[in-house]
């Protein structure tokens, strides 16, 4: 039974008695002539029509053979008996072995004899492997009978057909002949010769090597000639076959190609329908892409994997039960394949983009940080999404936390630079004359209080403040700054550390991204020592602006573009857009002349005091809120190093400030004695202006110092308020002594006023009376500043006012807004105060006193003295011309400082009755009428003057009359008491007569008094 199958199986090359379908081998067989419709043809049948017949009809005789992919027959048998004479064929023989011959011919054919890639050695290799030597040697036996018997049968086959082949060579040996011929018929006694030769006469060999040699081709060969010149026969036909080839396939090749068309155009439409999905998702990932429409691409992306999951599930299917995939599912799982490696590859190239925005520069823009944050929220959601292997979290903030540094870096060396050029140009421009200076410390009102930021110091000065003031707002502000984005930053990774942000984050497919909510430790870290390093970062940079003196190397500003990086910001380009800043208009550096200002390299050269605090107190209440703000970090406030720096950073930012304010305000107080105008005040019209401006000056400078010390405005949070720390004793003492000297120098500039002489190199003030504004006359218009005692009588009367009201009253500011008391200070400047005062009013009134001591000698020690008449009847004229000079100083000193007329009148009205002592003392005695002519001229001046008189004046006066009476007889002093009544007399007569010209030392009546009379 086992011999019948395998017969079979032989015979109808197959491999399996149960086949499942059709072999394709079986569809690929020859068709005999039989089964090809005959077709009516009119064309005469070609003489070798049997011969093709014969031979292309004739099918193969040896069973079980089978085609090759080309159509040719292959003799090699499907499967064969075993040679050696084993009951099994040779390729169940390998089946039952394990061999896989059945779908490798190559492999197979080696096994089977009737092919030339037989291996006698792989056969018994494989084969015959356990077959003992006994069975070999039977086997050997038998494949010689074989070999034996089929020899004989092919002499039987050979001599009963060996006239079919000897007609078979002599065929093939004209069709030769022909072709070589081109034609031509062939020579008769070769066809006679052809047929008459006998089978027994001759073997076929010596016919074949008999026949004639071909004659070369004439000139009339025939066009069909079958040579290779005329392309075997086809060279007349091949033009026309090709025209008519194209226009067939023109004509017909639509209609006969429509229907296979049509099939795969069905097809395809079938493929598509089933598969509609499948195709779809990629062109919809990629328009949500574009679109940046994250939620649908999610969605999209989670139904791929569906797909590939199902495509998947199939073929592990099939591998785990060993099944062979239908067509249908592998045409399922190759269009989800390609789907799939669309997919991966664009959502791929979509993670690579993500990253690159998350590791990339955010815009310096910090309006819409929230969008910002969102946006980037957005993004880190996508990549959860879709699945990665890094924590985008972490990247994110690391990334951030690598340009913040970077920023604060290059904002910071871009600052100096900007800075240090500006103070270049300042150091280089010409320097403000002391008029100018003045102009802007006249800026402040009563309170102290800038009427216009403008007025306070020269244009570049303050765009330098300004520049400055900007440029620290870039780092230290909470809104457009650096420090807005570092407190933003650490508030992002607080919130991320907490777990506060991951709750709105997705989990990602089947929660494979859950573990990315969780930062690790060593991120969480990393974190915290990262804010350190950026506060850090902004500590020394800032307090390097403040402590360092100006750089000297401005050469960043010419440096090339970073390599551009990811984590690279563009802002980090130094790219000086202001005009100020451009490479060919840079100044040279700042000349050295040992200016306290060189030092400093946030003060502008040649800037005043009033600028300057107010400029730097705001700059430090914003120091002291960015300290506040990064001292309230929780890593900051868990370091103590860190926060003991901060404080550092106020305290020394501070000092450094205090300094250089100091600096500018000795030098102001020195040119205060250019705030005198010689106007006079609209308050107090025995004063001039100086004394208000002054005043004001120093109210300002002592509320900016005030906001510069303790940094009260700075906005700190809970927590934070030992940030600022309280200012120290040696600031406190070295600003009161800044006070009390500016004070001294303020005054001692007032006396310089005084004493100097109009239009000599010593006044180095002058003014321009075409530029002072007056709506109405006033004092200001009979005032002859050129006149020394003038100047003296106004600056006399602004010290007065400065002693008696303004200087203790900056005292009193000052002690109220520092804290401190300055009793011993006070006291030392009201003495110095007093002692200008004395000197300045020596300085008036000694000419004046010269002058009378002149007057009185020559008057009184003249010989002239004693009258000829035994009772005067007037006094002596030295008294009149006496009087007469002081008229000239009431009027000076009234019409110029009424408050003075008293005090200077009354000091010389003691002068002169002192002077009047020490001269009657020169007299050795007087006579009656010499005593008379005393007596009536020193009541004259005493009655004159008495609005003036004061003790000491009457004491004199009292010593006057005992001189005078030690220097008489008793006779006269009798007699003088006798001349009283009449000397009284006289005396009235002599005021009334003088009424007119003396007037004005007549004290003025009250109101009540003229009302009275």
């Amino acid at each position: 039974m086992t011999d019948l199958a395998g017969e079979i199986l032989n015979h109808y090359n197959l491999t399996t008695p149960y086949p499942t379908e059709w072999p394709i081998e079986k569809d690929q067989s020859d068709e005999s002539e039989e089964d090809v419709p005959s077709k009516p043809s009119s064309k005469r049948k070609s003489r070798y029509s049997a011969l093709e017949q014969a031979g292309g009809g004739r099918r193969s005789i040896v069973p079980g053979t089978e085609r090759t992919g080309d159509g040719r027959e292959n003799l090699v048998q499907v499967d064969e008996p075993d040679p050696l004479g084993g009951s099994d064929t040779v390729v169940r023989a390998l089946r039952t072995k394990g061999v896989p011959v059945e779908d490798n011919i190559r492999l197979r054919n080696r096994f089977l004899t009737s092919s030339t890639s037989f291996s006698p050695a792989l056969f018994l290799s494989q084969v015959h492997s356990n077959d003992s030597t006994q069975v070999l040697l039977q086997g050997l036996d038998f494949l010689s009978r074989s070999i034996d018997q089929k020899s004989a049968s092919l002499k039987i086959l050979v001599e009963s057909n060996f006239e079919r082949f000897v007609r078979a060579k002599a065929t093939i040996d004209n069709v030769y002949t022909e072709m070589r011929n081109r034609g031509s018929e062939v020579e008769a006694q070769v066809q006679a010769h052809s047929r008459h030769t006998s089978r027994n006469s001759m073997h076929f060999r010596s016919i074949s090597g008999s026949a004639p040699i071909a004659k070369p081709p004439g000139p009339n060969t025939k066009k069909n000639a079958l040579v290779k010149e005329s392309e075997y026969g086809v060279q007349g036909i091949k033009a026309p076959l090709v025209e008519v080839s194209v226009k067939a396939e023109e004509i017909w090749g639509p209609a006969l190609g429509g229907k296979e068309r049509e099939k795969a155009l069905n097809q395809i439409l079938h493929s598509i329908e089933t598969y509609r999905g499948i195709y779809e998702v990629g062109g919809t990932l990629s328009r949500c892409i574009k679109q940046k429409n994250y939620e649908q691409l999610v969605e999209e992306y989670a139904r791929a994997r569906k797909y590939a999951d199902e495509a998947r599930n199939i073929a592990n299917k099939s591998v785990d039960n060993g099944v062979v995939l239908t067509d249908t599912q592998l045409h399922h799982i190759i269009v989800t394949g390609r789907m799939w490696l669309d997919v991966e590859k664009q959502v791929e190239t979509l993670k690579q983009d993500v990253w690159r925005k998350l590791t990339g520069t955010p815009p310096s823009s910090q309006a819409g940080n929230t969008n910002q944050s969102e946006e980037y929220m957005e993004l880190i959601g996508l990549l959860l999404e879709l699945g990665v292997e890094e924590n985008p979290i972490t990247v994110w903030l690391l990334s951030r936390l690598d340009h913040l540094k970077t920023k604060i870096n290059t904002t910071s060396e871009r600052t100096r630079v900007e800075i240090e050029i500006l103070r270049r140009h300042l150091a280089n421009s010409e320097q403000p004359t002391p008029q100018e200076i003045a102009a802007h410390l006249r800026c402040c009102d009563q309170r102290g209080v800038p009427a216009s930021n403008e007025a306070i110091d020269s244009q570049p000065v303050l765009e330098f403040w300004e520049h400055l003031h900007t440029l620290l707002s870039r780092l230290l502000s909470m809104r457009g700054g650096i420090l807005g984005e570092v407190i933003e930053f650490w508030e992002t990774a607080q919130a991320f550390i907490d777990g506060q942000k991951q709750k709105t984050l997705p989990t990602g497919i089947d929660g494979r991204s859950r573990k990315h909510h969780r930062l690790p430790s060593d991120g969480v870290r990393d974190l915290k020592n990262g804010i350190l390093e950026l506060v850090e970062l902004l500590r020394e940079n800032v307090f390097a602006l403040f402590s360092e003196p100006p750089i000297e190397d401005i050469s960043s500003l010419f440096s090339p573009l970073p390599p551009t990086t990811p984590n690279t910001p563009r802002s980090a380009a130094l790219t000086p857009s202001d005009p100020r800043f451009k490479f060919d208009d840079l100044p040279p550096p700042s000349p050295r002349k040992g200016e306290a200002w060189e030092e400093f390299a946030f003060w502008p050269p040649n800037s005043n005091s009033v600028s300057g605090v107010r400029y730097l107190s705001k700059l430090l209440i914003l120091l002291g809120t960015a300290a506040g703000e990064l001292a309230s970090l929780a890593p900051v406030l868990a370091s103590a190093s860190s926060f003991e720096k901060l404080k550092t950073l106020v305290s020394g930012a501070r000092e450094r400030c205090i300094r250089a304010v100091c600096v500018a305000w000795g030098r102001d107080a020195e040119s205060c004695r250019f705030l005198e105008d010689w106007i006079r005040s609209n308050d107090n019209p025995d004063l001039t202006k100086m004394p208000l401006h002054f005043v004001a000056f120093e109210s300002g400078l002592l509320a900016g110092m005030q906001k510069i010390l303790y940094i009260s405005e700075a906005v700190t949070k809970s927590g934070t308020e030992n940030i600022i720390p309280a200012p120290q004793s040696k600031l406190l003492k070295l600003v009161q002594s800044q006070f009390v000297t500016s004070l001294y120098k303020a005054l001692a500039g007032m006396v310089e006023n005084a004493e100097s002489n109009v239009g000599t190199a010593e006044d180095a003030w002058s003014i321009d009376f075409e530029a002072q504004e007056s709506t109405e006359p006033t004092y200001a218009d009979t005032l002859d500043i050129s006149n020394r005692s003038v100047r003296m009588l106004l600056t006399l009367s602004n010290l007065k006012a400065l002693r008696g009201d303004f200087v203790p009253q900056l005292i009193t500011l000052f002690e109220t807004d520092f804290s401190v008391r300055m009793s011993e200070e006070s006291n030392t400047i009201r003495d110095a105060l007093g002692q200008i005062d004395s000197r300045l009013f020596q300085m008036y009134t000694h000419p004046s006193i010269d002058r009378f001591s002149s007057i009185i000698k020559s008057g009184i020690l003249a010989d002239s003295f004693v009258p000829t008449t035994n009772r005067p009847a007037k006094v002596t004229p030295y008294v009149y011309q006496l009087l007469l000079h002081l008229v000239l100083i009431h009027t000076e000193v009234s019409t110029t400082a009424p408050s003075l007329t008293t005090e200077i009148l009354s000091y010389l009205l003691e002068q002169v009755s002192s002077t009047l002592l020490d001269v009657f003392k020169q007299r050795p005695q007087y006579t009656l009428p010499a005593l008379m002519q005393a007596t009536l001229d020193v009541e004259f001046i005493a009655q004159t003057l008495t609005q003036y008189t004061t003790d000491k004046a009457s004491e004199c006066q009292s010593k006057i009359y005992l001189e005078l009476d030690r220097r008489t007889t008793n006779d006269a002093r009798a007699r003088l008491q006798n001349q009283l009544p009449e000397m009284k007399a006289t005396l009235k007569s002599l005021r009334e007569k003088t009424r007119s010209e003396f007037a004005c030392f007549k004290r003025p009546r009250s109101h009540r008094e003229r009302s009275d009379a």
